[in-house]
């Protein structure tokens, strides 16, 4: 059941009841960027290694690497761009023309007749996917309540590998067919994830934090109340939530922060929150993953294994596998905290790293399956152990660390950064793999060991903490009275009700 509320925008609301469901709703629209991503890198990985894909476009290794990178363009691009849209317009208006964009991009990538066609699809399935992957972690990490922030953050982008486990069965299944439609089937399919995206926008109310900060303090409160508490604004958790949020952007606005560029490096504290940002894209673009996730085929090749449905079976179960652990991960990093997560993913995934380059090296050549069997055992452990902890991470910690002000542009540079260091990386790393080989994996390995420093001596926790409450973390002191929201739910504290009613009734901004 469904009733009217004010959607502080162009876009009429209709939002259930029921709390829980706006939070699975809001979950689903969101994921449109990471199930978009995973089945785009999924997808680019068994088209390479179908042979009509290949022979149709003519693609050596320089033009393999143009067409699977050019994704990335576009969400260079976005990172330059939306931050500004997210603000102006809101965070649902933002949400739905990325989808708009990202769906009329498939279609064009779906017709595509020549390299150059393909290639412009794929920047502006990066411009969409970009700018999705910039508005719609900020708007869950601004509308989700706190007990449900850290699974819906890591959910949204553990879909990664529900978009590539389906691209990765979809390329199976057509891989025999023989026509363009072996590879055109599957670019079609991409496009659903958008259409899901459209379909659920009127259901889901604004950001309370947009509202508040556009100063429809009344709406702000009632979506706080449908995300919180089925629509009871009395609620005490309700009136606690609302009153910090209101607390916190009066603060912001009265020591003059902005929503400018120039906010991102005003103080030395923007400064920290743009950088923790954007550790975690370069950070988690260069763990390594990319070799698996985009040329998993020249990886297999390397290892022994070079028949084509050996090798889009394993691109199958690979992404399955990703996914569980990533699931895992998810719960991780919501029992266990953000930072111990990521050292122990880290970590790990660097002595698989190094496993896997051993390996390659002295089994790649050889007629020994045992040795080609450990290669992929390892390639397995490598990649379990990034969807742990950076999978979930990754679109998790950013929107946590920038506060208000600074939310909507960070996450720009933060997808600005993240794409323009994975555009460098899946462009040169066929080149990498067809001239050094093994030694690929120790060069990326030795990245990893300085990442496991920086994480445990830079990056701050944000577990159990309100996006507001985070400030305390790196500003040193709250910007209201209350006690931790945490404290509240749970029943350790308790506020005067009648007092914060009066409060917010006077309340402006």
């Amino acid at each position: 059941m469904t009733g009217n509320a004010e959607s502080g925008t162009w876009i009429p609301v209709w939002v259930p009841k029921s709390s829980r469901l706006i939070a699975v709703l809001l979950v689903l629209c969101s994921i449109v960027t990471s199930t978009t991503f995973g089945y785009d890198g999924s997808m680019v990985n068994g088209l390479n290694i179908l042979p009509s894909y290949l022979n149709y476009f003519h693609l050596d290794t320089a033009t393999i690497g143009l067409q699977t990178s050019s994704v990335f363009i576009g969400g260079c691009i976005a990172g330059l761009t939306w931050g500004k849209v997210t603000d102006i317009l809101g965070r649902r208006p933002a949400l739905l023309w990325a989808a708009v964009i990202t769906l009329v991009a498939v279609i064009l990538q779906t017709a595509a007749q020549d390299i150059a066609m393909f290639v412009v699809a794929r920047i502006l399935i990066g411009l969409g996917t970009g700018a999705s992957g910039l508005t719609g972690p900020a708007y869950l990490a601004e509308t989700l309540p706190l007990h449900w922030r850290g699974w819906g953050l890591g959910i949204f982008n553990d879909c990664y590998y529900v978009g590539g486990l389906i691209a990765a069965g979809v390329t199976y299944g057509t891989f025999t067919l023989n026509s363009t439609w072996s590879w055109r089937t599957p670019s079609l399919i991409q496009g659903v994830t958008s259409i899901l995206c459209i379909a659920i926008i009127p259901f889901i109310p604004e950001s309370p934090r947009w509202l508040a900060y556009q100063n429809r303090e009344s709406a702000a409160l009632h979506v706080v109340a449908q995300t919180y508490a089925s629509g009871d604004s009395s609620s005490p958790i309700v009136l606690a939530a609302y009153k910090e949020i209101i607390d916190t952007i009066a603060y912001e606005k009265n020591v003059g922060e902005t929503l400018s560029l120039a906010q991102l490096v005003r103080t030395r504290v923007a400064r920290k929150r743009v950088l923790l940002a954007c550790s975690a894209a370069v950070f988690s673009t260069i763990a390594g993953n990319v070799i698996a996730s985009y040329y998993l085929g020249t990886m297999l090749d390397n290892a022994g294994i070079t028949d084509t449905t050996t090798q889009l079976q394993i691109n199958v179960i690979l992404n399955a596998w990703c996914l569980v652990c990533s699931v895992a991960g998810t719960w991780s990093t919501d029992r266990w905290g953000r930072k111990p997560t990521a050292v122990v993913c880290t970590a790990a995934l660097t002595v698989f790293l190094f496993t896997v380059g051993a390996l390659t090296k002295v089994y790649g050549t050889s007629a020994s399956r045992s040795g080609v069997y450990g290669t992929v055992a390892a390639i397995f452990l490598f990649q379990g152990a990034y969807s742990f902890g950076w999978t979930p991470l990754l679109y998790m910690y950013p929107p946590e660390v920038l506060n208000y002000p600074v939310r909507a542009n960070g996450m720009g540079v933060f997808q600005f950064v993240e794409n323009g260091v994975a555009l460098l990386i899946v462009w040169t790393m066929p080149i990498a793999l067809a001239n050094i080989g093994w030694k690929t994996y120790m060069i990326n390995g030795a990245w990893d060991v300085v990442m496991v420093g920086l994480v445990a001596y830079y990056w701050v926790e944000t577990k159990g903490k309100t996006l507001e409450e985070i400030d305390q973390v790196l500003e040193g002191a709250k910007h209201t009275d209350l006690p931790d929201l945490e404290m509240i739910y749970r029943g350790k504290e308790e506020i005067n009700v009648v007092e914060i009613q009066e409060e917010v009734k006077n309340m402006s901004i």
